[in-house]
């Protein structure tokens, strides 16, 4: 009884240690963690603000600037073509030459014109010699009826025979005329100066008015018209920005514009905007306008293709760089600073672009301070430090 006595005691003994143990491990554990958390060399400092570039905005005059495609025609376009049926006898011109008014181009041969001249003239001469004998009948009868040797009746019927042969000497007369004039059309002339197109006709084929093609185009290019064309939004805003009561008024008012060529160069010589045509293009809702342009040098060739570009002062403008801009959701953003260094997004309204800039309608004014780059990193309310030496090098 004793023995399991003693086993009793020795076994509540290795319990008790057990317990001991434990509760010194767990005690220790708690010191170590409680040191490790409150340790000056571990606590993990809060990030400084971000540094980031600003820029004060303020107001400006600027112009922007709206390419629009066109479509170049010269001063005179015109079909060269016969007006007279016949091969053509001679080609008296070459492709892209220069041209007067009044030079013979083509020859088409004339022989049955010629002789139907002739035939037309040997008509006349009969008339003409009818009038003669119509007019000694006249002669011959009126003193015989004077003196009442024959009827008066003889002599009305030789004045008429007289007018007859007077109207068909006329009648010839037109056929003469008529003759020398399809005669004439042999010969194709020029009728402005200009450049010479392309010739699909050679020497020897036959030709008529009523051909699908004509002879060759010709332009007349010392002045050319560019033609452009505005949708309804851009004429309305047109009409706005541009002083007139009518559309003559507001092109008088217009200035000079600029044309870039198919490869990007400007035109050295300035146009002038002369025509707004009467109606919208159904099918576009476009409007089309005019602007000419001299070409003394002849730079300009009819079919060319180029843009117009419009120019629009804005007075007291606010210019942002669109890198200091975000988009989200169709809209564009900028980032202020207030006085606090806190950042706000701004949602802002774009009306056109300068260069790299865009131009501000609404959302900042004069006076403000935006937030130039880094804006990927910032949060609404956040506090940043701004960079003083970004500000004074980009102000705006």
């Amino acid at each position: 009884m004793n023995a399991i006595h003693r086993l009793f005691i020795l076994l509540n003994s290795v319990k008790s240690f057990n317990q001991v143990k434990s509760m010194l491990i767990i005690s220790t554990l708690s010191f170590i963690l409680i040191s490790c958390k409150s340790s000056p060399s571990q606590t993990a400092a809060a990030p400084p603000p971000p540094v980031l570039p600003v820029s004060q905005v303020s107001e400006s005059t600027q112009t922007t600037y709206i390419d629009y495609p066109a479509a170049i025609q010269g001063a005179v376009d015109i079909d060269i073509r016969p007006q007279v049926s016949g091969y053509l006898q001679s080609v008296l011109v070459n492709e892209g030459a220069y041209v007067t008014a009044g030079q013979t181009l083509f020859k088409i041969n004339d022989r049955p014109y010629r002789e139907a001249l002739n035939n037309a003239k040997a008509s006349l001469h009969a008339a003409q010699a009818a009038i003669l004998n119509a007019q000694l009948e006249v002669d011959k009868l009126t003193p015989l009826v004077q003196n009442k040797v024959v009827s008066d009746f003889q002599l009305k019927t030789a004045k008429t025979a007289y007018k007859i042969a007077q109207a068909n000497a006329e009648q010839a007369q037109a056929s003469v005329a008529s003759a020398q004039i399809n005669l004439g059309y042999t010969n194709v002339k020029a009728t402005v100066s200009g450049y010479i197109g392309r010739i699909p006709k050679k020497q020897g084929s036959l030709v008529s008015p009523t051909d699908q093609d004509a002879l060759t185009q010709l332009s007349d290019i010392h002045e050319v018209h560019v033609y452009f064309a505005l949708a309804e939004n851009d004429f309305n805003s047109f009409n706005a920005n541009y002083a007139g009561k009518t559309p003559a008024e507001r092109i008088s008012h217009l200035p000079a514009v600029e044309l870039l060529l198919s490869d990007n160069t400007t035109y050295p010589v300035k146009g002038k905007i002369d025509m707004i045509d009467g109606q919208f293009d159904k099918n576009t809702g476009a409007i089309t306008l005019r602007a000419s342009f001299k070409n003394a040098n002849g730079v300009l060739r009819s079919g060319n293709t180029g843009k117009i570009r419009l120019g629009l002062q804005h007075p007291d403008a606010i210019l942002i760089p669109q890198v200091a801009t975000i988009e989200m959701q169709d809209k564009v953003f900028v980032f202020t600073v207030n006085q606090g260094n806190k950042v706000s997004k701004m949602p802002i309204t774009v009306i056109g672009k300068s260069g790299s800039n865009y131009l501000i309608k609404d959302g900042v004014k004069s006076g403000d301070q935006i937030v130039l780059s880094g804006l990927d990193r910032l949060q609404e309310g956040q506090v940043i430090t701004p960079d003083k030496a970004s500000n004074k090098a980009a102000q705006l």
